[in-house]
């Protein structure tokens, strides 16, 4: 609706100070001619929006002029920009209605004493992706997140390997996943990632920490992710699976499919795929039960011939222990 666009038109020239006709137009999904007249009603309203000339020039508002959103905590906006996952918004089809809730938020804390949006995201992500879930405690989470607001450096006891580190770090942010937080910390020059369940003690210093220019939380984060997972076992195997169950493999945890292709049987396909273990390619396979064949390595398959002919022979057992001719 018009009415949607010109208040995003107003919103947007208020976050970001100036826009061309173009890329507004690239925002809103409309053509330049649109944005000239939506200018237009804006102007017709009242808005003291203007045109500035040249290379450098773009639409604008006048110095000083912006909405208001009154009666909200900075802490208040942070819950609302961070308790989100994009994927489930898109899922629901309000990523949108989402967007433009935050332009507003961001509009009316910009200028003020308010952090930005910006500024949130820049110190918590929220990571949805699956992963091992765990019930853990976290009593000095909230000692790294005053850290963390305050830009203040923190020293942090952390157990590894059952020894006791102490470490003086910047805090670069706090990442949730599954249940799990983790702390980014610049440490001698170096970026680390902790898990705050094994933070056993932490202080927060009095030395200010100025975080550097170029670091961006989630793609840390995405990076880090990578690293962890090609630092883990690999463990190939070959297998034919039937198409209906192809689905059901892929949601698998740390299963990465090397290959898939066609056989003669357009029920089956067959299939290559990177486990981190044997011991791991064994449950997986067993949970598919008939509708998986493994081809190779040897050591798999006899492994899962044997554990599924222990199954077939403890349910004979359990079958005459319950039978009637033994009662």
């Amino acid at each position: 609706m018009r009415a949607d666009r010109l208040l995003t038109i107003l919103l947007l020239l208020q976050n970001r100070g100036k826009m061309t006709s173009r890329e507004l137009a690239q925002t809103l999904e409309t053509s330049e001619r649109t944005i000239f007249r939506d200018m237009e009603a804006l102007s017709s309203a009242g808005i003291p929006v203007y045109a500035e000339r040249g290379p450098q020039g773009g639409w604008m508002l006048t110095e000083g002029y912006r909405t208001s959103l009154t009666g909200m905590k900075p802490t208040e906006i942070g819950a609302l920009l961070l308790s989100t996952d994009s994927t489930i918004l898109k899922d629901l089809g309000i990523h949108e209605d989402f967007t433009t809730a935050a332009r507003k938020l961001e509009a009316a804390v910009s200028g003020n004493k308010f952090p930005s949006a910006s500024y949130f995201n820049q110190r918590i992500h929220i990571d949805s992706e699956g992963w091992l879930s765990s019930e853990e405690t976290f009593p000095f989470l909230s000692t790294l997140q005053t850290a963390l607001w305050e830009d203040r450096k923190v020293s942090i006891s952390y157990l590894r390997n059952g020894e006791t580190k102490n470490r003086m770090i910047g805090l670069l942010g706090l990442v949730a996943k599954q249940g799990v937080w983790y702390a980014i910390g610049q440490h001698e020059e170096q970026y680390r990632t902790y898990r705050v369940s094994r933070i056993v003690a932490a202080e927060i210093m009095n030395e200010p920490y100025t975080r550097p220019e170029n670091f961006e939380l989630s793609s840390y984060w995405e990076s880090s992710k990578i690293s962890f997972k090609q630092a883990l076992p690999s463990y190939k195997g070959k297998f034919s699976i039937k198409a209906s169950f192809l689905q059901e493999l892929k949601r698998e945890r740390y299963v990465t499919l090397l290959s898939i292709e066609e056989c003669s049987d357009p029920l089956w396909l067959e299939a290559e795929a990177e486990f981190n273990t044997i011991e791991s390619a064994l449950r997986i396979m067993l949970s598919l039960g008939p509708h998986v064949i493994v081809k190779s390595p040897e050591e798999l398959r006899i492994s899962v011939y044997r554990a599924a002919l222990g199954t077939v022979l403890l349910g004979r057992r359990v079958r005459r222990l319950f039978s009637t001719d033994s009662v």
